[in-house]
């Protein structure tokens, strides 16, 4: 199937059924497939042609939704942009992925304005004279920006005018596109820039996400009909978008939000009686179990909940499993050039094994552990590099034939960069990257075993630790620390907190405290971290604490 057949059949299927619910607003299947064929006679109506690539700079949204749908159907190439992305990195996927249409909104809070970004990105943009058909130098390819604000500017397609574009397009040219798009046709590409400074575009089949995202909702989570599923991931990451996949296949609804912000969420999850949410990651999980609402919050009509508890710090499984016990807590490892999960927990495995590992293969899928120096495979419970082959693979890598070659190998494995481990039964885990992995003096060092000892501080919330150069020992940790809420602890504290429960050799040398994190989408830029630390280390500013041993 297409995603525009997923949404054709739901409402076929289950027309005045909430498909898509919001805090304040919800659409039915049969509205919202109306809106998207509204939106692929717009995007039609303005050249975009069957393979044609259209950007979507918009934030979690019905918008979003509405023109991805709308794309689709019209057999256009979906390309959702980071909406944290600033200038420059807008102006890069906007040339590398040959965009013909951008489709955006002007102001979404007092802090972000898409149309001075964009701006900022496109020099000469509101010089244009005809927003229909834009003449960029650093843009070459692209033709026109829509802009679904309550505004109008110079250089872009206003609201009024993309709506008005629909009525142009009979509804037989539009049928004559759905039906010209096959499985094997390109539906997404998903730029990933989670821990490296150079976005790559992964190529993503519609039978790819869209089988998928059935192996995981239909076989693995066992959804209905009945089931209404909670996200509160960006909807333009593929964490966002496989969920919403996933519960429209069997016609349930998909809740969002705008944003994520643990009061809201814990409200939206009692009132709309949630069965299925899928939080994820760690970030989103502190938020809930702190918030003060979290423990008089009804969260008794959960049934299943994406926790991946393996991976969490401590004392986030206790919370959520006291707050929910009739619960199936369930672990996940995935990523985006496998369009989103590759092995997930099977819901009968007993409670331990859920919340220690990160489940097994979907339908399709084989996962290996290989020695990441002779490739060889691993025995049950060694560390290597985690390896996958299946139907969810991506393409390949957007005008990048290198660095699909360094990923995908002759025998079609996809070379993840992951550290992780099988055990007997086929359950992974994940240790970290490959790139996370330490040389201090010639050992080897993961950082996330001295991340998992940091955490058990008590006024530790999130720990993260890179390696910085030294002089002698070719690098050593520094550990990044987020503390609890009214909770304060020292940099020699800390490092005291690890002195002679690890070796001294993985004893973090620098510690700094921070109150916000450097993202992607979803993920920590370690890199980020480690470039600051670098940089005021050069400055010579503060000498290193007194950490582990040589």
């Amino acid at each position: 199937m297409t995603l525009g057949q997923v949404l054709i059949a739901a409402a076929a299927a289950h027309g005045a059924s909430d498909a898509i619910v919001f805090p304040d607003r919800r659409y039915s299947y049969a509205e919202l497939l109306d809106r998207a064929r509204r939106r692929a006679k717009s995007l039609m109506a303005l050249g975009v042609a069957k393979g044609d690539h259209v950007g979507l700079l918009l934030p979690t949204s019905f918008e979003f939704i509405e023109v991805m749908f709308g794309a689709a159907l019209a057999g256009a190439v979906v390309v959702p942009v980071n909406c944290r992305y600033v200038s420059h990195e807008l102006a890069y996927v906007i040339e590398n992925a040959d965009l013909v249409t951008l489709v955006t909104t002007d102001r979404v809070t007092d802090n972000v304005n898409f149309i001075e970004r964009l701006e900022r990105a496109l020099p000469g943009l509101r010089q244009q004279e005809n927003p229909l058909s834009l003449r960029l130098e650093g843009a070459p390819k692209l033709r026109n920006i829509a802009v679904l604000g309550l505004e109008e500017h110079d250089g872009y397609v206003g609201k009024s005018r993309f709506d008005a574009l629909a009525d142009g397009i009979a509804d037989e040219d539009l049928d004559a596109r759905i039906a010209a798009t096959k499985g094997d046709d390109i539906a997404l590409i998903l730029y990933t820039s989670g821990t490296t400074s150079s976005p790559k575009g992964c190529l993503i089949a519609h039978e790819s996400i869209v089988g998928n995202s059935r192996a995981l909702g239909r076989d693995r989570y066992r959804l209905t009909h009945e089931d209404r599923f909670w996200s509160p991931l960006p909807i333009f990451h593929i964490a966002g978008i496989l969920p919403m996949v996933a519960i429209m296949d069997v016609g349930g609804a998909y809740l969002t939000m705008p944003h994520f912000s643990a009061g809201p969420a814990l409200k939206m999850l009692e009132a709309e009686r949630a069965t299925a949410t899928y939080p994820c990651f760690v970030t989103i999980m502190q938020d809930l179990i702190s918030h003060p609402d979290f423990p008089k919050t009804d969260l008794s009509s959960v049934r299943l909940m994406n926790s991946s508890f393996a991976v969490q710090p401590p004392g986030i499984k206790e919370a959520m499993s006291a707050a929910m016990p009739h619960a199936i807590q369930v672990g996940t490892y995935g990523l985006t050039e496998a369009s989103g999960t590759i092995c997930t927990s099977r819901l009968d495995d007993p409670y331990e094994v859920r919340t220690t590992r990160l489940g097994a293969p979907l339908a399709g899928w084989e996962v290996r552990i290989a020695n990441p120096e002779t490739g060889e495979t691993c025995a049950p419970g060694e560390i290597g590099e985690i390896l996958a082959r299946g139907p969810g693979m991506l393409k390949g890598y957007y005008k990048a034939p290198e660095k699909t070659a360094e990923t995908i190998d002759r025998d079609g494995w996809l070379h993840t960069g992951d550290l992780g481990s099988l055990d007997e039964n086929g359950n992974i885990m994940f240790h970290g990257r490959l790139k996370d992995m330490l040389k201090v003096g010639g050992e080897n060092v993961a950082a996330v075993e001295i991340e998992s000892h940091i955490a058990r501080h008590p006024a530790v919330k999130l720990a993260q630790v890179v390696g910085v150069p030294h002089e002698r020992l070719a690098e050593v940790p520094a550990a990044f620390v987020e503390l609890k809420p009214g909770c304060h602890a020292t940099e020699e504290e800390i490092i005291a907190f690890c002195r002679g429960e690890i070796a001294s050799f993985k004893v973090p040398r620098y510690v700094r405290f921070v109150t916000e994190w450097p993202m992607s989408t979803s993920k920590i830029q370690k890199f980020r971290l480690r470039e600051a630390l670098i940089e005021e280390l050069k400055q010579g500013e503060l000498a290193p604490a007194q950490g582990g041993a040589a």
